[in-house]
């Protein structure tokens, strides 16, 4: 049973599908920390990295559980040990939002479309999540409306890098789960 499946049911997380998890936490985490701009346009600073990617990823290739975890986990530490640490607990909702969101529409539905669709509803997601974020946060209704254009670009690059690639990418995923199957 591939960790797609354990995903979408009920069951409990197998130790593989822990490992894969663990593992997309630690891409998101890493894609977040370590390629990253901070934009001088925001009131508030601003940054734009690439922690979606493996998020995206996660989600299209493994389910909306590892992909809510990823997103959650992943981002959310970075805000902790980043400096971003006020921000941390909106993350870990929004992010995780985010990744349950794309595995969610593209758990039974595959194909480019598909995915693009499911990264617009994500960005919907990200957009929104941050505006009230913001507004909580600096009690501003306003300012936050400067932190949308890096929200689409930070969203933007990432569907630039993950369409083109997942569907080549779960399909090799799917193959070599069928080939470890028919081993044990």
């Amino acid at each position: 049973m591939s960790t797609r499946e354990l995903s979408a049911g009920n069951r409990a997380a197998t130790a593989t599908e822990i490992a894969v998890t663990g593992v997309c936490v630690a891409l998101t985490f890493i894609a977040t920390g370590f390629v990253n701009i901070r934009l001088p346009i925001a009131a508030n600073g601003g940054l734009v990295h690439l922690g979606n990617v493996p998020l995206f990823l996660a989600a299209i290739i493994f389910g909306k559980r590892t992909g809510a975890l990823s997103g959650a986990f992943g981002m959310a530490l970075f805000d902790l040990m980043g400096g971003w640490v006020l921000w941390a607990p909106f993350t870990f909702v929004v992010a995780g939002l985010m990744g349950w969101t794309v595995g969610a529409v593209t758990e039974k539905r595959t194909g480019f479309g598909w995915n693009a669709a499911a990264i617009a509803a994500a960005c919907v997601i990200k957009i929104a999540g941050y505006y009230i974020a913001e507004g909580i946060i600096y009690g501003n209704w306003v300012t936050p409306v400067l932190s949308i254009p890096g929200n689409l670009v930070q969203i933007g690059v990432a569907a630039v890098l993950v369409l083109p690639i997942a569907g080549a990418l779960r399909r090799a995923v799917r193959r070599q789960e069928g080939r470890a199957c028919t081993r044990s």
